[in-house]
């Protein structure tokens, strides 16, 4: 599965052009998970490829408990995007 997540500061200034909380919260992924940081600029995304088979709402839910790290703990998951060929996903509306 291939996601993109979207995070912003939930408190305080937002965050300058510095890549530095976009790189805690990437190591704070699991290990086995591919991670691609994406864009710093106020909110932080994140490109997220897993290999086993897990859902979106999973990932949703381990991201949700990892940003309860006190080190990133004044982040929040906005959105996790499933993407195929790295494009959000669409509903085919012709049939």
């Amino acid at each position: 599965m291939l996601v993109e997540l979207t995070i912003r500061r939930t408190a305080g200034e937002p965050s300058p052009n510095s890549p530095v909380d976009g790189i805690r919260i990437l190591a704070l992924l699991p290990k086995q998970w591919r991670k691609d940081l994406r864009h710093v600029t106020g909110e932080i995304a994140i490109r997220v490829q897993t290999d086993e088979k897990i859902t979106d709402a999973q990932i949703r839910a381990e991201v949700t408990s990892i940003l309860t790290n006190p080190e990133v703990s004044d982040w929040e998951l906005v959105t996790c995007h499933p993407l195929t060929n790295g494009r959000p996903e669409t509903k085919d509306e012709t049939s």
